[in-house]
This record gives structure tokens, C-alpha cells and sequence, in this order.
């Protein structure tokens, strides 16, 4: 049985995270700065407030994929060196909790993108000469690979802010 999209409520939540920008191809080179965001908190003294995920802000498809490989923290913090901060924005979101390896998440990205398109649901976006600027679009990692080594098991949620 295939998991079902549903809409969410998301409170606001601050994060600190390392900007990137890559290809659909070299995505896996972002996702390898997450070691870095741990380590800034640690450095600090802060543990994440929740699972770590990549927010897509801007998708020029099949070009570049503008990125934040993000962590959530308790309380608003100020970045510094390659460490930006920001709020994730309090509202309504089309959600969709998968598991399954990350190759997996283009075709249940799909997926949620049709369920909303079939609710009549808009996202919080703007589209302009085919890239997509997205207010807040995430892939949240809910599983540690330290923790489950296989891809299958890892659970995933996507998280998409829908227009107020």
C-alpha cells in the first residue's frame, strides 16, 4: 500500500544550515555537508531541535538546484562562516512520509506534487523563466544511517509549504 499525502500544520521553527548549489546528479555532494552543520552546533554547544533536511529554494530543472542542508535548533542563533540561520515558516504544508531509499524520492516527490495539483492545493511559490523559487520546501531525514545502515528502512518525510 502506498503512503497517502496528507495537509499538515508546522509551527515556526529556526534553523541553522550550509547553502549549496548542485545538480539533480551532484545532490549527494550537499548532502554530505550535514557532518559540518553537526559539527558548528557542537562546536557551540547546541543539539538539534529535530531531524536534519535539505530545503530546496530554488529548482531550475535540469540545471541547478539551489539548497540548504539544514538542521532545526530550539532557539533562533546567528550563523557565521559558511553557517547561515533562518526560520522555517509557520503554516500549512502538503505532507508525505515515505520509506524507502533516497533514490526513491524523485517518483514520491511526484506523487505529493499530483495529490496537491488533484485537491485544487497551491504551493508557496513563484515560477519564472522554469525555475520554481519555493518559500519552504523540505526533505526531512528522519532515520540516522548511523543508526539503520539500510536505505530501505530509512524514513523520509517531504514537507511542502502550501499557499495561505
Amino acid at each position: 500500500m502506498s503512503p497517502e499525502p496528507i495537509v499538515i500544520e508546522r509551527p515556526q521553527q529556526p534553523y541553522v544550515a550550509i547553502r549549496a548549489i548542485v545538480s539533480m546528479q551532484t545532490i549527494g555532494e550537499a548532502a554530505a555537508r550535514f557532518p559540518a552543520v553537526f559539527a558548528w552546533l557542537a562546536a557551540r554547544g547546541l543539539a538539534p531541535a529535530g531531524a536534519p533536511f535539505l530545503k530546496y529554494d530554488s529548482i531550475d530543472m535540469p540545471g541547478r538546484l539551489e539548497i540548504e542542508v539544514g538542521v532545526p535548533v530550539e532557539t533562533p542563533v546567528d550563523g557565521d562562516g559558511e553557517v547561515v540561520s533562518g526560520i522555517l515558516p509557520p503554516g500549512r504544508y502538503a505532507s508525505l512520509t515515505v520509506v524507502g531509499p533516497p533514490s526513491d524520492l524523485a517518483a514520491h516527490t511526484r506523487t505529493l506534487l499530483d495529490w496537491a495539483t488533484d485537491k485544487d492545493l497551491r504551493f508557496d511559490q513563484v515560477r519564472t523563466d522554469g525555475t520554481e523559487q519555493w518559500i519552504c520546501r523540505l526533505e526531512i531525514y528522519n532515520t540516522d544511517p548511523a543508526v539503520e545502515p539500510d536505505p530501505a528502512k530509512w524514513e523520509t518525510e517531504l514537507a511542502f509549504k502550501l499557499l495561505d
